[in-house]
Order: structure tokens, then C-alpha cells, then sequence
């Protein structure tokens, strides 16, 4: 079974090699790597080209785009896996052996159209702040929040197609939209385990803007509940409520990553 993995970036010589290198080390023999770079012009291209030249693994392009659903569609059409995964310039695979097990579980589960587990928030410097275990799954619970981890979300790429990929009109939470059609076409199988690490850092676009994020998140959920014609007023009221701890968390988190590494006695 062949997985393709997908990193779009731009501006990323700070934080690519890792996760080329999480990449790149899978045991799983059956893997394709697609990087979609957005321009960039810091050195990330001259890092891509020489491990591309090293490694006929790699499929990459480098060239403007539409905004980072753009990107991650462009990658999946340069995709030629059974399987998908998309996993950004600041996020790497926590071992080696990552893909073989998310490809023992879709051979195991014939008919899953995806698959997700845990993480591990880290900050610049790979040290560890908090895990995110995967969630226990009710299409219910998706509506009601995003529980669905996306550098640790794996799908059949025809199943990606048929839910129609991500949608080029949203900034912050396309992953979430698509989880929602995704979810009505089946339920994902949880690996129960972390099995990347999300980077902490003053460029995590989906921190650094978390409020942005979270008020669009609200507006797909909104959007969709209108469009099946749900119930939305104890939807408007959850998000009052979560908003404020939402903001608490990442607040915390960012502290957690500044806060100095603990010197040895």
C-alpha cells in the first residue's frame, strides 16, 4: 500500500529538514513524498532540491499558489499514494515506524476511508509540552468541535476526492470542513497512540492566530448546521463559552514553549 505524504511550505528553512527527515526515515517501503512549496525565497527551495537530488522518494514543486488549501489540493493532485497524509514544514512523525502501522490498519480495516491518532505539542527545540491523545469519535462531538488532529489524519486519496478536498474560501479551518464531509461518509479508525509532533513557535499560523481560527471553525459549523437545517442556538452559546478557554489554552501553551529548559545538576 502506498502512502503519500504531503508538506506544503514557504519560508520554512527554519524547520524543513526535520520534517523531510521524519519523512524520509519511515520503515514503511511503499511511500511517496510531496512537497508543495508556496515560492519561497529563504533557502527552503535549495533544501527541498538537494534532498529531492538524494532521494527518488520526492515529488516537489515549487511555484505560487492560492492559499494554503490551494497548496494542499495541488499536492494531493500530485499524489499517486492509496493513502494520504498531510503533515506541514513545523511537524515531523514521532518514529520511524508511523506509516507501517497506519498502513497495517487500513489493511486490517478494508473499508475505512480514513484514519487518526494523538500528538505531541513541542516547542522549537523538540521539547515535549503536552499530548493530545486521540479522541473518542461520534460524528456528534465532530459537530460540535474539532476533534479531529490533522497532521495525524490519514485518508484514501479517492476518499479525499469524493468529499471534495478542501475549500479554497476558507483561511483557518479547511482541515475542519473537510472532517465534517468526510464524517458523514464514515467514521475514521483511531490509532491509539501519538504519531506526530506539532512545533510551538511565533510562526504556527493556527496558534498565532488561534482567535481568527476559532471564529471561522464557528462559521463552518454554523454554515453547516444551516444547511441540514439543525438546531444552532446551543451552538452560538458552547462558543461563547469555549472561545475564552480556547484562548486560555494557547496562552498557556506559548508560555509553556518560552519557558527555559530546565539545566542539567
Amino acid at each position: 500500500m502506498k502512502i503519500s505524504v504531503i508538506t506544503i511550505c514557504y519560508n520554512s528553512a527554519c524547520h524543513i529538514e526535520k520534517t523531510i527527515a521524519s519523512v524520509l526515515s519511515q520503515s514503511h517501503p511503499e511511500l511517496e513524498y510531496v512537497i508543495v512549496d508556496g515560492g519561497s525565497s529563504d533557502g527552503t527551495v535549495e533544501i527541498i532540491r538537494d534532498h529531492a537530488a538524494r532521494d527518488t522518494r520526492i515529488r516537489w514543486v515549487s511555484e505560487p499558489d492560492r492559499g494554503i488549501s490551494d497548496a494542499m489540493n495541488k499536492g494531493v493532485e500530485l499524489a499517486t499514494g492509496e493513502v494520504i497524509a498531510h503533515l506541514h514544514s513545523d511537524e515531523y512523525y514521532l518514529d520511524r515506524e508511523v506509516l507501517a502501522e497506519v498502513a497495517g490498519i487500513f489493511r486490517r480495516s478494508p473499508d475505512a476511508l480514513w484514519a487518526t491518532g494523538g500528538f505531541h505539542f513541542v516547542d522549537s527545540k523538540g521539547r515535549f509540552l503536552r499530548e493530545i491523545k486521540v479522541r473518542r469519535y461520534f460524528y456528534w462531538r465532530l459537530i460540535h468541535s474539532n476533534i479531529i488532529l490533522h497532521p495525524a489524519t490519514f485518508i484514501r486519496r479517492d476518499a479525499f476526492l469524493a468529499a471534495g478536498g478542501f475549500n479554497l474560501s476558507v483561511k483557518y479551518c479547511m482541515d475542519y470542513h473537510l472532517w465534517l464531509r468526510l464524517g458523514i461518509m464514515g467514521a475514521p479508525v483511531p490509532i491509539r497512540r501519538a504519531v506526530a509532533c506539532f512545533g510551538v513557535h511565533g510562526g504556527s499560523r493556527s496558534l498565532s492566530q488561534a482567535e481568527a481560527a476559532y471564529a471561522e471553525e464557528f462559521k463552518v459549523r454554523l454554515d453547516f448546521l444551516k444547511s441540514r437545517s439543525m438546531w444552532q442556538f446551543p451552538y452560538r452559546l458552547e462558543y461563547l463559552v469555549k472561545k475564552r478557554l480556547n484562548r486560555l489554552f494557547v496562552r498557556r501553551l506559548f508560555a509553556a514553549a518560552d519557558a527555559p529548559s530546565e539545566e542539567a545538576p
